[in-house]
């Protein structure tokens, strides 16, 4: 299975409709008289939990991906690796939107901000849109760290030039010349 990584504008584009629909729903309580900004305390510490979570599990992969097989104390299940490697895109695609979900909250809520509901409210948003922001960073990092090193086939650099005339591989340069 090959992965891809995950293209920047991804999140920018997750964080850009987070924004929008932020910004949407403070105006639309602020219509309807509803309370539908802030969040609850215990949810940026759940958030700050799962990132963390996160990036023990990419810490876990990355140390047993990038040790040497010989040294290998342990079976390491791939699945875990590839069940890890979902888990830090999501998180990284759920952060941004996230961040922008909040920072669109704020934004909406700035302007009343003297009222003591919307100045919880805003500092509600400003911390778990900053957990946010930091889980975006961490399923971007723990992104990075499920990567697996270049297998060491014909190709890698590694390779001396004795591995290359046992037939391992041959130069591109040389096989137009001597064919």
């Amino acid at each position: 299975m090959k992965a891809r990584r995950t293209p920047w504008w991804y999140y920018l584009l997750a964080l850009l409709l987070g924004l929008a629909a932020g910004a949407g729903i403070a105006k639309y309580g602020e219509r309807m008289d509803l309370s539908l900004i802030g969040a609850p305390w215990f949810v940026a510490v759940l958030l700050a939990m799962l990132g963390v979570a996160v990036m023990i599990l990419a810490w876990q992969v990355h140390k047993y991906a990038t040790t040497d097989p010989a040294k290998r104390s342990s079976v390491f299940d791939p699945m875990k690796a590839v069940y890890t490697l979902v888990l830090a895109k999501a998180l990284g695609l759920a952060g941004a939107a996230l961040a922008g979900w909040y920072g669109g909250q704020i934004l909406a809520s700035l302007p009343h901000a003297q009222a003591s509901f919307f100045s919880e409210a805003i500092l509600e948003c400003a911390v778990t849109g900053a957990v946010s922001l930091a889980d975006m960073v961490v399923g971007i990092i723990g992104e990075h760290l499920c990567q697996l090193p270049p297998s060491e086939g014909p190709e890698h650099p590694k390779l001396t030039g004795a591995g290359r005339r046992r037939g391992f591989a041959q130069p591109t340069a040389n096989r137009s010349v001597e064919q």
